[in-house]
């Protein structure tokens, strides 16, 4: 029986017409398709898989949306026969990127002044979390970003945020307006009874700062819940 030659399946070794990497030099990244892109990061395939096989079964794990894709973990991404520890590494990673450029782009303002500047960037830092979390953006006085924080992650059902670690960052930061913000996986955007109380703590304690509590921005990826736009602060 012939034995089983791991680098026949590298990218390498394949047709010139069927090398990712150099399809790549030639037309540029966006001339190639998902599979192909996910195949130049997993590199080799296995006895049974070419690396562009594999990558269709990556992306049919995130049901063929790469949104949903970077929602895996990386034992997610283990549970697939062919990808090994070091390629669910380097596929989460570049998912990652992928994230925080889509996040990053949202940011290029001269100024926060409505609840649309930010909603754009916080669906993007917040959508692929299955739990809640909770996040504010500390503005300077000019009502640009300073800073923007993770502060906590809670359960399936909510988050808890301490006003005292917010207040806290938000002076260490040099922050004089801050914005909340919390993602709700359920795709539901109304505010719960809890997230009304917590804005409402969060703002009269800020006020002894005299830091203001800008907006709270409830988002999902169907949309986002402004607090301000709806006359609750």
């Amino acid at each position: 029986m012939e034995s089983f030659n791991k680098s026949s399946t590298s990218i390498k070794n394949w047709a010139a017409d069927d090398r990712p990497r150099e399809k790549l030099i030639a037309k540029g990244p966006a001339a190639l398709s998902d599979s192909e892109l996910l195949a130049i990061l997993i590199s080799t395939g296995n006895k049974e898989k070419s690396a562009v096989e594999l990558a269709k079964e990556v992306l049919l794990k995130g049901k063929n949306n790469l949104n949903e894709l970077g929602k895996l973990s990386v034992k997610d991404l283990m549970s697939i026969k062919g990808i090994g520890e070091a390629k669910a590494i380097s596929l989460a990673a570049a998912l990652e990127l992928g994230r925080r450029r889509q996040a990053s782009a949202s940011l290029h303002k001269t100024s926060i002044t409505k609840s649309n500047d930010l909603a754009e960037f916080l669906k993007a830092s917040l959508k692929d979390y299955q739990y809640e979390v909770f996040a504010v953006v500390f503005l300077n006085r000019a009502n640009k970003i300073n800073h923007f924080e993770i502060i906590s992650k809670g359960g399936l059902t909510g988050t808890v945020a301490d006003p005292r670690i917010i207040l806290k960052k938000a002076l260490e930061e040099d922050a004089t307006s801050i914005v909340l913000c919390h993602n709700h996986p359920s795709g539901n955007l109304k505010p719960s009874k809890a997230d009304e109380d917590l804005t409402n703590k969060i703002k009269e304690a800020a006020k002894y700062f005299d830091i203001r509590v800008m907006d709270h921005l409830i988002v999902s990826e169907e949309g986002y819940y402004s607090f301000a736009d709806e006359g609750m602060l």
